[in-house]
């Protein structure tokens, strides 16, 4: 008895050390992926992130011996490459340019949210009434957010990372159809791959631009691949496949903010305005309360 409590304690433990590092990792994507644009364009970063991504992954593919993918599932992994990553990253590289690393972690932590509304429509998932408040008091944060001087303005920037979100959102939609034939590893690194492929068509400028790089900037785009890419998806995959419930994982998203915040203010010294502040305050707890509702 006393074993089979220890296990369960230690497995509980994993849990939340492998839901930390992921959500740790993913927070300093957003300051490092503004740094790397001061080197890269956003398409360009996009495809040379993910080439590093790729090549760890094929090679823990092939420790692992993971099985191919059936040749009528490729246009499915195809799909959550494009909208999970190709897409996902370029619209997110293209906020990162004129959004702070604080206001673009806020946005893209309604991203749960969406997925939940989208279950509601392919799904048919059904969402506790009260739950449409919170949605509202979401909606309400991003519109502070978008108050600019006092004017409501929806910058080009919080636009792309608003579509960065939704793609998440789709790619997450998309994720538990093909985890009705897959392993949570061989869906996260056959779409990896397949968003890979896609950005192929940056590659040339991207590995231009990599080489004209000063070397800090290089390591930089490797730690973006390698740790925020493949490492943290990973990670993701041990800690849900450990977890008794997905949302004592899933919960861990909403503290990505408060990580990207303080990592911005010590590493590019990003200091976020009031109105960043309350709204995302609102968005955040307003996720909160949608998540302990939706479970009632």
């Amino acid at each position: 008895m006393n074993y089979m409590i220890n296990k369960i304690k230690t497995t509980n433990v994993s849990v939340l050390i492998y839901a930390f590092i992921t959500v740790f990792l993913w927070a300093s994507a957003f300051v490092f992926t503004k740094v790397a644009l001061v080197s890269f364009t956003p398409e360009a970063l996009g495809s040379v992130r993910y080439l590093f991504a790729s090549i760890l992954l094929l090679v823990f593919a092939f420790i692992k011996k993971i099985s191919l993918p059936k040749i009528k599932d490729v246009p499915m992994f195809f799909l959550s490459g494009l909208v999970g990553f190709a897409l996902y990253v370029y619209a997110f590289n293209e906020g990162s340019v004129s959004v702070s690393a604080a206001t673009a972690s806020i946005l893209i932590s309604t991203a749960p949210i969406i997925t939940a509304i989208l279950a509601v429509i392919f799904y048919k998932e059904k969402i506790n009434k009260v739950c449409w408040f919170a949605l509202v008091i979401e909606f309400l944060g991003i519109i502070i957010i978008a108050l600019n001087g006092g004017v409501f303005s929806i910058s080009k920037g919080i636009e792309w990372i608003l579509i960065a979100a939704l793609c998440l959102a789709i790619y997450n939609i998309i994720q538990r159809k093909i985890l009705k034939k897959y392993t949570p590893l061989e869906a996260t690194t056959y779409s990896i791959f397949a968003g890979t492929i896609l950005l192929t068509v940056f590659l040339k400028d991207g590995l231009m631009q990599l080489s004209n790089a000063p070397v800090l900037q290089i390591v930089n785009v490797i730690y973006l691949g390698v740790f925020p890419g493949a490492i943290a998806y990973l990670f993701w995959v041990m800690a849900i496949s450990k977890a008794k419930k997905v949302t004592t994982v899933t919960n861990f998203m909403f503290i990505t903010p408060l990580l990207s915040t303080i990592m911005g203010l010590i590493v590019i010294r990003e200091v976020p305005s009031f109105i960043t502040i309350v709204g995302g305050c609102i968005i955040v707890g307003a996720s909160i309360l949608f998540q302990k509702l939706s479970l009632k």
